[in-house]
């Protein structure tokens, strides 16, 4: 234990394991939640070989931001595919220039930092299904219980989260 409320240590806080198909997969350790902090989220990401944490999306309230710690990968941001590796930044903005998905492309484990505002609502849209995701109470990667709402949809009907990926 770090020995103040506003300071956690990595080590103190448990993996959230998440994997879907042969394609998404990743741990978690969401620094920002184990200590209650508001405005600003920071997780900690490791993602196995070929695979990718998240479907390639934008917010409309919400930036991001990435440094690589281990291992490396191809960062899609808007319409290029950049490689990254230990040591690198990115910024990823609110909007449709700050579409993004980090895959890892190597042979071990990508890690890195994500540090996201968490505004709320928000709204998440999914370029290459077609989708958007939106949220009330607690923004994306915030605190489930205290979101009020959140929806997945389609032109069409409501889908789930990896429909189309």
């Amino acid at each position: 234990m770090a020995g103040h409320s506003n300071v956690v240590n990595e080590r103190d806080i448990e993996w959230a394991e998440v994997s879907h198909g042969e394609r998404f997969g990743h741990r978690r350790k969401s620094l920002g939640a184990a200590i209650g902090g508001g405005k600003l989220g920071a997780s900690i990401y490791e993602v196995p070989p070929g695979k990718r944490a998240w479907p390639r999306h934008y917010h409309l309230a919400n930036e991001e931001a990435i440094y690589v710690l281990g291992g490396s990968g191809a960062l899609r941001i808007g319409d290029d595919e950049i490689p990254v590796s230990k040591g690198d930044y990115a910024t990823l903005p609110a909007g449709e220039a700050g579409a993004h998905q980090l895959v890892n492309t190597s042979d071990d484990n990508l890690t890195y930092l994500c540090f996201s505002t968490m505004d709320t609502p928000d709204v998440m849209v999914y370029p290459d299904s077609d989708k958007l995701g939106v949220f009330g109470g607690a923004a994306p990667g915030g605190p489930k219980e205290k979101r009020t709402f959140s929806k997945f949809l389609a032109a069409s009907p409501e889908v789930g989260y990896f429909d189309g990926e």
